[in-house]
């Protein structure tokens, strides 16, 4: 009797265990599947690290290493002008940092166009490309768009003067007084002395600062002190290119070209006649009044 019952156990044992052995097998082989076909329907995000801003950061702040830290971002949409490393974000460490040129949320990545070099201090300077130059424009209400320029903003240039001398035209054939575009889509880069582009609110400016090359820098100075500049505001996504713009008041009233006429002088011509042996001759002679 006892051996039939230690049979018995012995074979509900190897039963149970040959259950556990096969329940095991499937669960990870569904395991094994489920995973598999996770890993086909998800796609492959392949991720960069870049720095990111700790806090919110204000325009002119130095950027520390406190300030930041490295996060993973999906490569396939990364911004331009990360920086991924120390050494491109801190390349003389905190000794000379950087400055903040625009306001930066936290979480927000660290990007080029937004600080400035190391060392740099957060002024006009830093915001100056290679060749570029800085040139102040008197303006007042109407010229500067009623105080709602800031910088970063792209304005267009007319100049408004009279060409001298009733013979003088220009080259689209305008004379007397003529206003014209100058210089199309030119980066502000400052107002009266604000450089910040986080700049809210309207201004009333009394001066502006442009990014200019030193030829237009040449033609700004000059059609400034020969004539009224006046700024028209680009809109943010506008990127048509001005056409040339030239009008005088001939253009702008809608007046016909006056046509000279040109006189034309008949000279008088005088004579007399002298009978000759019964020969009528006629000859010339200055004419009097």
């Amino acid at each position: 009797m006892r051996l039939v019952f230690g049979l018995v156990l012995v074979l509900g044992l190897g039963l149970a265990g040959f259950a556990v052995y096969m329940a095991k097998n499937y669960i990870t082989s569904y395991q094994n599947e489920l995973a598999k076909e996770r890993a086909q329907r998800a796609p492959a995000i392949e991720l960069t690290d870049i720095y990111i801003a700790t806090r919110e950061l204000k325009y002119g702040e130095p950027l520390m290493m406190g300030d930041v830290f490295l996060a993973s971002f999906p490569s396939r949409y990364l911004p331009e002008g990360t920086f991924s490393t120390e050494e491109e974000m801190f390349p003389e460490g905190e000794d000379e940092p950087r400055s903040v040129l625009r306001t930066m949320e936290r979480g927000e990545p660290i990007l080029a166009v937004k600080v400035t070099g190391p060392g740099e201090e957060a002024g006009i300077t830093s915001q100056l490309e290679r060749g570029m130059r800085a040139f102040a424009i008197k303006v007042d209400v109407s010229s500067g768009v009623s105080g709602f320029l800031r910088p970063g903003d792209h304005v267009d240039i007319y100049w408004t003067g009279r060409v001298g001398g009733e013979n003088v035209r220009t080259e689209n054939n305008s004379t007397g007084e003529v206003t014209k575009l100058i210089e199309a889509t030119v980066r502000l880069i400052a107002v009266d002395q604000k450089s910040n582009q986080n700049t809210s609110g309207t201004t009333l400016a009394r001066t502006v600062t442009v990014a200019a090359l030193p030829q237009q820098v040449a033609a700004l100075a000059q059609a400034q002190a020969t004539g009224r500049l006046s700024l028209s505001l680009v809109g943010a996504v506008d990127d048509t290119i001005a056409e040339v713009i030239e009008v005088d008041q001939r253009r702008l009233l809608g007046l016909a070209e006056a046509v000279e006429a040109e006189e034309k002088y008949k000279a008088e011509v005088c004579t007399i006649r002298t009978n000759r042996g019964g020969e009528v001759v006629e000859s010339q002679i200055p004419c009097t009044n």
